[in-house]
């Protein structure tokens, strides 16, 4: 299924329970009581089932080897434990409910392990990032690869501790996608459930990979372009990080095409949106609130939709200042506090960031209205607002400002 990068949805007649004009402040999953309990405890039952999967792999780990148990398999247990909202798994059981789905149904449990598997696809995607990054800092502790590297100098082992550090991180990655596949094909019963799920799990794997090569592709040949930007930020994070959850969770629940169809157009605007918030947090965040160093993706030269269509403007308007700006900061590691604040200015004096904030905004709201067309549960509904106006952080506190814990 193919969709418009930023269409804007047709016009059509609000239902009853349709969203104002302007941001809805209702408080998420309010209404329904019985179901409002449960859902609440979303987070805290996936972590359950996470920490219960990822212990009884390091015990089959410690029949393996003692040193692979306590070093590889503790640190991938650690790193999918550590931190985050667990945003793809609650993206995944709203999307569950919304095909009808409710918090004491049998099929809840299946619905929940799935969750957990997403979270490890997380771990890898996340310790492969970094990897592919030389990113240090990772929700505010160093990132694996860092970390094993001064394990290495610690202990005085032989070799090049940045190469032991990388290759242990690979190899960390690649454990947490094969606990994450075994944990969802365990996860599934037999039946049309199982037939359902398989398709998106197996797209989104490989769509990530896409994503993330055409990210290192793009910056490799130095030919960003906008439309090229959108495109990456689609594959590498909007796809994995709202749309295919929500789709994994509404067909474990049956839901018929029209259903997946909506499902799929709103998560595909607002993972676009949380992408976007994530490229600006690159730039303009807080690291106290991102976990990581402000800049990082100006000095690793990411070619992102904030930055090409900064070069775009500033080669439209001939202002060879912001020109020379941008092309001397973008993939210089040794980036200076005060050239970013420059850089920065630039991207300000052109518009860009006001463009970029006027484009999530505009995302989000076709998201949210999509949503209220299609879920008939208001307190679904209402919770899905809260979520996808969370992670564009335009709205809410569902999760944290989009860079805290995403790729």
């Amino acid at each position: 299924m193919r969709h418009p990068m930023a269409t804007i949805e047709p016009g059509a007649p609000r239902r009853a329970h349709d969203p104002p004009p302007g941001p809805d402040r209702s408080a998420p999953g309010e209404g329904s009581r019985e179901g409002d309990h449960g859902d609440q405890e979303i987070r805290p039952r996936v972590e359950e089932v996470l920490r219960r999967y990822v212990a009884e792999r390091c015990e089959e780990a410690e029949g393996v080897d003692d040193v692979f148990r306590a070093e590889l398999a503790a640190a991938v247990s650690t790193f999918a434990l550590r931190g985050g909202k667990r945003m793809r798994a609650s993206f995944l059981w709203w999307g569950w409910r919304a095909a009808g789905g409710a918090p004491h149904d049998e099929d809840a449990a299946t619905a929940l392990r799935i969750a957990a598997a997403l979270e490890l696809l997380q771990t890898c995607a996340l310790i492969h990032d970094d990897v592919m990054d030389d990113s240090a800092l990772r929700r505010g502790h160093p990132a694996l690869h860092v970390d094993f590297a001064h394990r290495h100098r610690r202990d005085g082992m032989l070799g090049n501790p940045e190469r032991y550090g990388t290759s242990v991180a690979t190899l960390a990655g690649d454990l947490a996608l094969a606990w994450a596949d075994d944990l969802f094909a365990e996860a599934l019963p037999d039946g049309p459930a199982r037939r359902r799920a398989q398709g998106p799990w197996r797209a989104m794997r490989t769509e990530m990979v896409a994503g993330q090569f055409l990210d290192l592709h793009t910056q490799a040949t130095g030919r960003p372009s906008a439309a090229t930007a959108l495109r990456v930020a689609y594959l590498k994070s909007a796809l994995y990080t709202v749309e295919r959850p929500l789709h994994l969770g509404a067909v474990l629940k049956g839901a018929d095409d029209e259903l997946v169809g909506a499902l799929r157009f709103a998560g595909h605007n607002a993972g676009l949106a949380f992408q976007l918030r994530d490229d600006l947090l690159g730039v303009f965040g807080d690291p106290r609130r991102t976990g990581k160093p402000a800049g990082d993706d100006v000095r690793q030269g990411k070619t992102t939709y904030l930055v090409a269509l900064a070069l775009a403007r500033a080669e439209a308007l001939g202002d060879e200042e912001a020109r020379a700006v941008l092309r001397e900061s973008l993939g210089d590691p040794t980036l200076t506090p005060e050239r970013l604040a420059r850089f920065r200015d630039v991207l300000t004096r052109l518009g860009v960031r006001a463009a970029v904030e006027e484009r999530i905004e505009r995302l989000g709201e076709i998201a949210v209205r999509r949503l209220y067309r299609v879920c008939d549960d208001p307190v679904v509904a209402r919770r899905l607002t809260a979520m996808v106006r969370a992670a564009a952080g335009t709205d809410g506190e569902a999760f944290p400002a989009p860079g805290t814990e995403a790729r």
